[in-house]
């Protein structure tokens, strides 16, 4: 059975680094480059890249180049006993998709609202109390139509991409979706420039603190925002390497995909600090006091500062939310592809019938869970564990699995090399089997410990450790038991496109 190929080396990175640039881009880099030395920031970050991001990116493209599969498949060929570490990354996958939609619905939504700022004078209460009906996770009950409706046209189109398959549909839509990125994101940017205020925001998120750098948790967030942008440790670079050509450039790829990615955050970074520094002068109020992260950002702090606009509005708000949707709708893309190749892989499905029962299933549970009161608490307590107690495990365990238990370091990178200009050597397999699995182990081991020292009294997630240790459990041990259940289910024999051509000349 032939296996699905990019048409295009400039396909493929243009689908990786659609995968890459997603929502964490514009709404955490900015925010988390400020809180750690704002400029200075930069060379931690750097660092972090060329020594842990780009690394794991080499890896997991090779993985799935090597071994011709998703990522259940790939790590059965590598070891039939570590299947279960492909299964695990399939089900961060799943539970990720299931929640990253309803933000890309919300982001239309505001596009829509952008026009005439139809969300008033005071965008928290309209989000909150109006747009959301924001209640405590455990209050279940209204189910909110609009919201609903958006969200499953949302999951609509994301099952059609991705059921016309591999270069019909994710690399179509990449060459489509990326440039129109770039084209709404740099007259974002351009717009903001010419705001009054613009200098001071950009001086605020440029200025060196030079003395922040020498503490380590400024290190080890550069590392933490390297792994939570690169859309490493879940499955889908190998799932996305699984589709290259034989005599695909691997190194050059990643580094393609790595340096794309960052200088989108920059990019980010650039306008978000850049309208701070506007609603700065309009308002009197200090630039470190009108920061926010994530939901706060994008769909409260953003919609205040269109209302104070001077001129053109509602075309700011409709590039910004429109650019959410984009990146957004690419990064699902990509995330879905995730358990539907897996699938297709260990049960010999069909495309359209992986899509059908394991997409749709997916956007059945979206459309039932989060357009309801608790959505929002829902989905804020689901991204805090799966990505702070789900990929950060997940990740170290697979690296040191392929590089120290199975000893794959020697052939990956000999695979690797083959092909690429560029040749890794002992740095990569330093920077890899040492110092990215180490970074990811403290970065965990700190987030459990402020999980647990943390005041039951204050707000946050100490009062829904329970669900969230479920949702973050449950995906290990649905990687468990399908591990399991598959342990006799040898894969097929899967080809790539070359290789069957080759098979069918020497049958002639």
């Amino acid at each position: 059975m032939a296996r699905e190929q990019w048409g295009s080396r400039v396909g493929f990175i243009l689908a990786a680094v659609g995968s890459a640039l997603g929502l964490g881009n514009i709404w955490r880099f900015p925010g988390v480059a400020y809180e750690n030395g704002g400029g200075a920031f930069l060379l931690p970050y750097l660092v972090a890249l060329c020594t842990a991001g780009i690394p794991l990116l080499i890896l997991e493209f090779t993985i799935g180049r090597r071994y011709r599969g998703s990522a259940p498949t790939a790590f059965r060929r590598i070891h039939r006993n570590a299947e279960f570490l492909g299964w695990w990354q399939v089900a961060i996958a799943i539970v990720i998709g299931v929640y990253y939609a309803v933000i890309i619905s919300w982001a239309a939504w505001f596009t829509f609202f952008s026009v005439g700022q139809q969300w008033g004078e005071d965008p928290e209460t309209f989000l909150m109390a109006e747009f959301l009906q924001a209640g405590d996770l455990y209050d279940f009950g209204t189910w909110l139509p609009g919201l609903g409706i958006a969200l499953a046209l949302v999951w609509v189109a994301t099952l059609a991409v991705i059921g016309a398959g591999v270069k019909k549909g994710i690399e179509a839509t990449s060459k489509v979706f990326i440039p129109l990125l770039i084209l709404l994101f740099g007259a974002l940017v351009v717009q903001s420039l010419t705001l009054d205020g613009a200098v001071d925001g950009l001086n605020a998120f440029f200025t060196p603190d030079w003395e922040a750098i020498r503490g380590p948790q400024v290190w080890l967030a550069a590392y933490a925002q390297i792994f939570f942008t690169l859309s490493v440790g879940f499955g889908i670079m190998i799932t996305y390497g699984s589709y290259l050509k034989r005599k695909s450039d691997i190194t050059t790829s990643a580094w393609t995909v790595g340096m794309s990615n960052s200088f989108g955050e920059i990019l980010a970074g650039i306008a978000v600090f850049a309208v701070l520094g506007f609603l700065a002068f309009e308002t009197g109020v200090p630039i470190e006091e009108q920061t926010y992260q994530g939901v706060g950002l994008a769909f409260i702090a953003f919609p205040a500062i269109i209302n104070t606009l001077p001129y053109l509005a509602g075309l700011f708000g409709v590039l910004f939310f429109l650019s959410l949707v984009v990146a957004g709708f690419a990064s699902l893309i990509s995330v879905v592809e995730v358990p539907v190749a897996a699938v297709e892989d260990r049960f010999g499905w069909s495309r359209k019938k992986a899509v059908a029962i394991v997409g749709g299933g997916m956007a059945l549970v979206s459309v039932a869970l989060f357009p309801t009161v608790n959505g929002l608490m829902l989905l804020d307590v689901t991204d805090h564990f799966i990505n702070n107690y789900g990929i950060a495990v997940a990740a170290p365990a697979s690296i040191i699995a392929v590089v120290w238990i199975l000893w794959k370091w020697k052939e990956l990178r000999d695979n690797a090399n083959a092909t690429s200009v560029f040749k890794v050597g002992p740095i990569w397999v330093a920077c890899l089997g040492v110092l990215t699995p180490l970074a990811l182990t403290v970065i965990l081991f700190l987030n459990v410990r402020d999980l647990v020292t943390a005041d039951a009294a204050e707000e946050g997630y100490h009062q829904y450790q329970a669900f969230g240790w479920a949702v973050a459990g449950g995906a290990l041990a649905f990687a468990v038991i399908m591990s399991l259940l598959l342990r006799r289910k040898e894969t097929p024999p899967f080809m790539t496109e070359e290789e069957a051509r080759d098979v069918e000349e020497a049958a002639r």
